[in-house]
């Protein structure tokens, strides 16, 4: 990554908005923390979709276990997005290289 790429980071300001990290390497401290973070938000991604799973075949599941099962979804689905965003700009800056 060259120093005027910016990195979108796995996690965002306290009022929503989107991080960027401008670095010398991908091995930074903070690239590395970045990865870290990636990887347990698809872990934790992996579980809420188990768990999400099991309420919807729980014919009695009633509707504050869907309604917890469905936001907590979402956040993962909303990291999972944000990840890939990340990545898919990484790749592309990739291609640019000579």
């Amino acid at each position: 990554m060259s120093p005027h790429e910016l990195r979108l980071l796995p996690w965002t300001t306290p009022d929503g908005k989107p991080c960027y990290l401008s670095a010398d390497s991908d091995r930074s401290l903070l690239s590395r923390l970045a990865d870290d973070v990636e990887a347990a938000q698809l872990d934790s991604g992996e579980q809420v979709l188990a768990g999400a799973r099991a309420v919807l075949a729980d014919t009695k599941a009633g509707e504050r276990a869907v309604r917890f099962a469905l936001t907590r979804a979402s956040e993962s689905l909303e990291d999972a997005l944000r990840i890939a965003v990340s990545r898919g700009e990484r790749i592309g800056a990739g291609e640019n290289r000579p």
